[in-house]
């Protein structure tokens, strides 16, 4: 990895680096995404599970059932949605992308539940877009 990446919450509770480079970053239009970050869409990309270390805040994390198949984990204090980590996929944790200290060094490459893309929202790029 070209320099550590290290990432953290809004009020500065908790932080975190990652121990590898990630892969698969893409964006992701699915409705959970959207409840979750007040956003249209989220930027996640993955790293192997242990990976992704917290340094400070460790007991600020908490955690919800998200989906049938999965949870996110979350700055306790501010509300910072920091991961998802998906039951069928144990050996990954996809994480924010805008959570790092320097999110442009972690470009996406696809769009993901593209049917749930809210219609008003639309990205000026050719990036590939699956469904679901």
């Amino acid at each position: 990895m070209s320099g550590r990446l290290e990432g953290g919450c809004a009020c500065g509770s908790v932080r975190y680096r990652l121990e590898s480079e990630p892969f698969d970053a893409g964006w992701c239009h699915c409705r959970i995404c959207q409840l979750v970050s007040g956003a249209p869409a989220m930027v996640f990309a993955s790293v192997p599970e242990g990976d992704l270390v917290w340094t400070r805040g460790a007991d600020r994390v908490k955690r919800f059932q998200s989906s049938s198949f999965g949870h996110r984990e979350y700055c306790g204090d501010c509300g910072t949605p920091f991961l998802m980590k998906v039951d069928h996929q144990p050996e990954t944790v996809d994480f924010s992308v805008a959570t790092l200290d320097k999110p442009e060094r972690v470009a996406p490459g696809f769009h993901i539940f593209d049917a749930s893309r809210i219609a008003w929202f639309e990205t000026k790029d050719e990036l590939p877009r699956h469904e679901k």
